[in-house]
């Protein structure tokens, strides 16, 4: 989900920068050290993911169930944490947020819930 932020609302729409309380070129720097980490982090997820695949111990369920719950969790995270208490940045400026951050974290919660709902059938279906 960092990445479809940074590319997504940083790069393609330009509307903040994950660090947006500081010159533009901070910001930049901002969005560069995001871009690193999340990408950091898809390459030891991959690589995580293929272990699973060549010890044939992956369960798809599982795995989908995990995914949607990451980027809900990373989405509310970013929505609540980030934007509203340490107000890192904002999704937008110089409009009225209101209806970005319902969006935003009404986006999380669903695909908190829909991870949530395939993990609880995916231990079901492994009993």
């Amino acid at each position: 989900m960092a990445a479809v932020d940074e590319i997504v609302f940083h790069q393609i729409l330009g509307w903040h920068h994950f660090y947006d309380r500081s010159t533009p070129a901070v910001g930049l720097l901002s969005d560069g050290l995001l871009h690193t980490a999340e990408l950091l982090g898809l390459v030891a997820g991959f690589a995580l993911h293929a272990d699973l695949r060549r010890r044939r111990a992956l369960d798809r369920r599982h795995a989908l169930a995990g995914l949607l719950l990451g980027l809900g969790a990373f989405q509310l995270f970013d929505g609540t944490v980030d934007h509203k208490l340490l107000r890192v940045h904002q999704i937008r400026y110089g409009v009225d947020v209101t209806g970005y951050d319902v969006a935003w974290n009404a986006a999380g919660l669903a695909l908190l819930a829909a991870g949530a709902v395939l993990a609880v059938r995916a231990r079901r279906h492994h009993r």
